[in-house]
């Protein structure tokens, strides 16, 4: 597709969408793996849950976003087959002395999203950093936790996908 025809104001409003409903994924995402954890649920029931009774509900009056129930369903998969990998890559860019099974459990399921994004070439690591930083300000909006997750995931981009930077 040409430049043009990406301009076009229908083109722009479509991929604003698609943009709009991955992030949603991916704080889903989020969510997800930290009730999986949280409740020794299996993959299959918290996804399930999540596509027939999150995805564009009304949950007490709050409205929650469609998302993309594809690449929503890729990051669990990818975060569960790869998390081994993706703990140890984050462990590496933490601190010493501050081990993924000390941190809080919200970044924890946070950097294992994110890390299953980085460990699938789709989607260019600054691309994942930023909207993972930005699911981290949803969660901690006024801590210094969105900076943390930056760092961290630029270390992580770093080891992952090196060729990118």
């Amino acid at each position: 597709m040409t430049e043009r025809a990406n301009s076009r104001p229908g083109n722009r409003k479509g991929n604003e969408e698609r943009r709009r409903l991955r992030s949603a994924a991916r704080l889903f995402a989020v969510q997800a793996l930290f009730q999986m954890e949280a409740s020794d649920h299996t993959l299959d029931r918290v996804r399930r849950e999540f596509e027939s009774y999150r995805f564009g509900a009304d949950i007490e009056g709050i409205e929650m976003p469609e998302a993309d129930p594809e690449l929503f369903r890729q990051i669990l998969e990818d975060a569960v087959n790869w998390q081994a990998r993706i703990d140890q890559m984050t462990d590496r860019a933490l601190v010493a002395r501050w081990p993924i099974d000390r941190i809080d459990p919200v970044l924890r399921a946070l950097f294992r999203a994110a890390g299953a994004e980085l460990l699938n070439p789709a989607t260019p690591p600054k691309v994942v950093i930023s909207e993972f930083v930005d699911v981290a300000r949803a969660f901690f909006p006024e801590g210094r936790e969105p900076k943390f997750v930056n760092a961290v995931l630029d270390h992580m981009a770093r080891e992952a996908r090196p060729e990118a930077f």
